[in-house]
């Protein structure tokens, strides 16, 4: 593998347990590792960079997503939907979902990650009509296509509408069908070693679409792999009412009955924990991805961020569905999660340097890795770089470890490296060709969304 030396970095933000911010140093990458880091590094490479213009940052690690929703973003229809009545009207598109659409939607929202500085991207795909194809595999080859570090999921729903769910019949399976090929993805896919480009990750969708059986078995199922699990809870009131009248219990309450707390679990949004429920996430090790701008936009109410920081719970940042966002840019999420916390929680908001640390080494921990999430020697070398003679920061400077938070980027990375490879330069990608992809994306966009 090729070797890249990074020259006189004026700022790497490390985000290592020292919180270190180190000034004029080297950055080697050898083997798609950091190899070493520090000040006139005695070695050579294949590519070498004048870092002395430049901010390095841990590359953004994106903790929940849809990419398949990329085509149903900006639609009139759905702008001013709260959640129940949004997921029904788009189930009626979404029900249209085959391989080409999932791997084109998947280039566009990936490709949109890699060049706003986000190094790994995790999906949540729950909707899997028949005859769709391997959609799984679809996402994981444009992941490959791009260079970026991929965590799939293998979502599931077994509950349509005629069950009291949301979705139609056309996308939701038995619970033997969801798990035969759970077993089939996560031995296809899954690399559980250090540096893994591709793992895999169980992911039914919700309480309000899924049985308790399959809650239950997909727990199992992933323990017996040694696999993460994921879903989304607590993201508004109505499902709290749906599981005190369908359970008798709160989401969280019915979610531990079926195995689901511990530190392999995280969940979406986490807006309406109690007290007590943040207390036993803390206990537990149960991780939540925060999602500001979905959970604004679709009026769901804002998380407890704050408070799980202060309590212990493991938080990271995320995306969430193009269609709740209509965007893919976690480098956003981290100046309005920094501005919402500073409205709703006063002082005792984040810093902007600890916004960017729950999108780099808290994300890393949801997803239960170590390799990745900071500068440091033996990590993957997994980075972004910003110019900082960039007119929109200019007096800017005073820190780089909260500018992204608090001032903002706006507009691409300069650079962007996964596995020690330079995937964005200059603002573009470099493994394809991006107006191409757009092209194709809104061709098969308009087929998609004019299918009945």
């Amino acid at each position: 593998m090729a070797s890249l030396l990074i020259r006189n970095l004026h700022t790497a933000v490390t985000c290592d347990d020292g919180d270190r911010v180190l000034q004029q140093v080297d950055l080697l990458c050898r083997d798609g590792v950091i190899a070493a880091l520090g000040p006139n590094l005695a070695c050579e490479a294949d590519t070498v960079l004048d870092g002395s213009h430049y901010w390095c940052y841990p590359g953004l690690i994106n903790t929940h997503h849809h990419l398949y929703q990329v085509f149903s973003r900006n639609l009139p229809q759905v702008q001013n939907l709260e959640l129940f009545d949004w997921l029904t009207a788009l189930y009626e598109i979404w029900k249209n979902l085959d391989e080409q659409v999932v791997r084109c939607s998947a280039l566009t929202g990936m490709g949109e990650l890699l060049k706003h500085g986000c190094t790994t991207c995790f999906d949540h795909h729950y909707v899997f009509p028949a005859g769709a194809g391997d959609l799984i595999g679809a996402q994981l080859s444009a992941a490959e296509e791009l260079g970026i570090r991929m965590v799939s999921s293998r979502g599931s729903m077994d509950l349509s509408r005629k069950d009291g769910g949301l979705p139609p019949d056309s996308v939701v399976q038995t619970v033997d069908e969801i798990m035969a090929d759970s077993a089939r993805i996560i031995e296809s896919y899954h690399d559980p070693r250090p540096g893994s480009m591709r793992q895999i990750v169980l992911a039914p969708c919700s309480p309000f679409s899924v049985s308790g059986e399959l809650l239950r078995q997909s727990a199992i199922l992933a323990r017996q792999y040694g696999v993460r699990l994921h879903t989304h809870l607590c993201e508004t009131k109505d499902e709290e009412r749906y599981t005190l009248a369908h359970f008798g219990v709160r989401p969280l309450e019915y979610m531990a009955s079926l195995g689901w707390t511990g530190s392999d679990v995280w969940y979406a949004h986490g807006i309406h924990f109690n007290d007590e429920e943040l207390r036993e996430l803390s206990r537990t090790g149960t991780g939540v991805a925060h999602c500001p701008i979905s959970n604004m936009k679709l009026a769901s109410g804002v998380a407890r961020v704050p408070e799980m920081l202060a309590l212990g719970v493991p938080v990271g940042l995320a995306v969430d569905g193009s269609a709740s966002n209509d965007g893919s840019s976690l480098m956003e999420e981290l100046r309005v999660a920094y501005l919402l916390h500073r409205l709703t929680s006063s002082e005792k908001a984040p810093s902007g340097y600890q916004v960017l640390k729950l999108a780099t080494r808290g994300s890393a921990r949801l997803l239960g890795r170590e390799d990745i999430g900071a500068l440091e020697v033996g990590r993957r070398a997994d980075f972004f770089l910003v110019d900082a003679r960039r007119l929109e920061l200019a007096g800017a400077g005073e820190s780089p470890a909260d500018v992204l938070a608090t001032v903002g980027l706006r507009g691409p990375v300069d650079y962007t490296v996964v596995e020690g490879r330079m995937v964005v330069r200059e603002g573009h990608l470099t493994t394809v060709d991006e107006i191409a992809v757009s092209e194709e994306a809104n061709r098969v966009c308009r087929d998609y969304l004019s299918r009945p």
